[in-house]
């Protein structure tokens, strides 16, 4: 754990690894919808590459990995992948981010790896909203994906909403009813100032918004039990009359950055300190080399530039898709 220690004394045990960066979606706060520079597949480290890394992660002290995109379930040989990791790694907390329109036809090879949990996207149930911010694909897709996990009590489900003023916020409301009904935890998050081409201040609606306009706002109450879930970036809370969880992200007006935990790796390799960080350490040669130490070497290169806050830095040109969330 020590070597997973930064500057501030925190413990960057949560990894987010990337396995790609396409999607088959366009959403307008992820990737641009037209021009889009895909990386040559020769540089997207292989699946033995990634295992190799896990293994090298396990060894610093990483107890929790979650595979993202782009859309990890767009690459070949995914859920396979994913088995190889859970067959190696038995006892580590394994997550997935996806946006849930190809979950149904995996579902059950994805159940049976006892993933801690999937979070899944979705910013709006109305079928032409759905469109409109995608880009393309239909909401009923995303919708049976969900259905497909959420019976499965060992998983915990999560729908992470961005809010976006003039688009979803007349949605609250509904996609509580709907997280309840279907038995997953909705989360409401902050419109992040990723891309400045896309951002405005106008679109923005704070966490105190959020909760000052939720039905029934004055039912919630912050959440005091011990769930595992309390630990992350969210603010829980639990409606006093239904039992209903809710999760919001402050990600800009009250971040979380005192107690993250996490450290980002891209597809290609590239050590992120942070979500906003411009600059990383590549790690792609060692990991192909099959060098552990220079692996290390690299990972606590990257983790010694993490800063105190992301206020701290200036934000990238880099699309979330590459990142990976």
């Amino acid at each position: 754990m020590e070597l997973l220690k930064d500057s501030f004394g925190r413990i960057l045990h949560y990894i987010r690894i990337s396995v790609t960066d396409r999607c088959n979606f366009r959403c307008q706060y992820c990737m641009p919808r037209e021009g889009i520079k895909w990386i040559d597949h020769r540089n997207i480290l292989r699946y033995e590459d990634l295992l190799f890394l896990c293994n090298v992660l396990a060894n610093m002290g990483a107890g929790k990995l979650r595979f993202t995109g782009g859309e990890p379930f767009v690459r070949k040989g995914f859920p396979l992948f994913l088995k190889k990791v859970r067959e190696e790694f038995p006892q580590a907390a394994l997550s997935v981010t996806t946006n849930g329109s190809m979950l149904a036809s995996v579902a059950d090879d994805i159940l049976s790896l006892k993933l801690e949990s999937i979070n899944i996207s979705l910013d709006t149930l109305d079928p032409q909203k759905f469109k409109l911010i995608t880009g393309t694909g239909n909401v009923q897709d995303v919708i049976r994906g969900i259905r497909s996990v959420a019976i499965h009590s060992d998983t915990i489900v999560k729908l992470n909403t961005v809010l976006i003023n003039g688009f979803n916020e007349d949605e609250i409301g509904d996609l509580l009813l709907f997280a309840e009904r279907e038995g997953v935890l909705l989360r409401l998050i902050e419109f992040m100032p990723l891309h400045g081409d896309v951002w405005n201040y106008n679109r923005f609606i704070s966490a105190d918004d959020i909760l000052s306009s939720l039905p029934d706002a004055n039912s919630w109450r912050d959440d005091t039990s011990e769930s595992k879930d309390n630990a992350g970036p969210a603010r829980y809370l639990v409606n006093t009359l239904t039992g209903q969880r809710l999760g919001v992200i402050a990600a800009v007006t009250h971040h979380f950055c005192d107690t993250c935990n996490r450290l980002r790796i891209t597809s290609t390799g590239q050590v992120l300190p942070c979500l906003f960080s411009q600059k990383g350490v590549n790690i792609s040669n060692a990991l192909r080399e099959r060098d552990e130490e220079m692996v290390k070497k690299g990972i606590i290169e990257a983790i010694k530039m993490k800063p105190r806050r992301w206020l701290d830095m200036e934000s990238g040109d880099e699309h979330m898709s590459r990142i990976g969330g």
